[in-house]
């Protein structure tokens, strides 16, 4: 099975084995049966329980929860339709971005962000560098103090001169908000699920960029599923060159299907939360069940 895609459904993600969860943390062993180990304790407790609450809706994976009764789609949980602020961050934010985003011109800035936790070596790091200078476009990048391996992030000679107000560069960003902001042209993400959702619920298109764990399924979602992004390819030593980022962000931002595919996509999302909604209807359900 080692080089035969999987597949649980036509309409679930396919996904190579070498990416499952338990092989993709990490190249030790140990590490893996570790991780394999949790993964199954804790499925086994998943089947103790009544419902798994999960920040999805139906009509974005119908035939995933029909694998899994139990989970019970309730979102996608979007910041437009929170009470208040969420506290609590791995890193203080920078909001002065969103004033840099203000004047930028709509549908024009590349957003790129990996979460908390992706971590590039100096080569992956410099090609990204330059990958986006040379697209030609705004980009707001969120460079972690730990995005790098090493002390200090080595960005190739000159970039920050050459680059100079095409860019802004933050430690942290306030995703949400600029996802939400109308110079936002597409997102290179590393995929993770909330950030999935967030650019879902924005209706922004994605260059996916996967690191481990789930996040080469949510990618399937994207681009083979949803049919919302694209993805990049690595060459022969296992690095996504400048060129390849290029060609792909100008695919993308070129691509109207793609564009109109993720503002349906976000309508569609939108509607499953608003009263009378699947995730609506699914979250009253359980609250009246509680209440029996």
């Amino acid at each position: 099975m080692k080089h035969k895609m999987i597949q649980l459904s036509p309409m679930t993600p396919s996904i190579h084995p070498m990416n499952l969860i338990w092989l993709n943390l990490d190249d030790s062993p140990s590490t893996q049966k570790i991780m394999f180990d949790f993964l199954l304790r804790n499925n086994k407790v998943v089947e103790t329980t009544d419902w798994v609450l999960c920040n999805s809706s139906l009509e974005l994976e119908l035939q995933g929860f029909n694998l899994v009764p139990k989970a019970l789609p309730i979102g996608p949980f979007l910041a437009t339709n929170r009470l208040g602020n969420l506290s609590g961050n791995f890193w203080p934010e920078d909001p002065t971005c969103l004033q840099w985003l203000d004047q930028q011109s709509p549908g024009s800035v590349i957003y790129v962000a990996f979460g908390s936790f992706t971590v590039f070596d100096q080569i992956q790091f410099q090609e990204l560098a330059l990958g986006l200078e040379i697209t030609e476009r705004p980009f707001l990048w969120v460079v972690r103090e730990d995005i790098t391996k090493g002390k200090h992030h080595n960005y190739p000679k000159g970039f920050n001169e050459r680059v100079g107000n095409q860019c802004r560069i933050v430690s942290w960003a306030p995703q949400a908000a600029v996802l939400g902001h109308s110079s936002i042209a597409c997102f290179i993400s590393h995929c993770g699920w909330n950030s999935t959702m967030e650019g879902v619920g924005n209706g922004v298109p994605f260059l996916c960029w996967p690191y481990f764990a789930d996040q080469f399924l949510n990618e399937s979602y994207i681009s083979d599923i949803w049919k919302i992004g694209l993805k990049l390819q690595k060459d022969e030593g296992g690095i996504i060159r400048k060129e390849e980022i290029k060609s792909k962000v100008e695919q993308l931002v070129g691509d109207e299907n793609l564009k109109t595919r993720a503002i349906e996509l976000k309508q569609m999302v939108t509607k499953s939360v608003g009263d009378g909604g699947s995730s609506d209807k699914a979250f009253k359900n359980f609250v009246q069940w509680l209440k029996s």
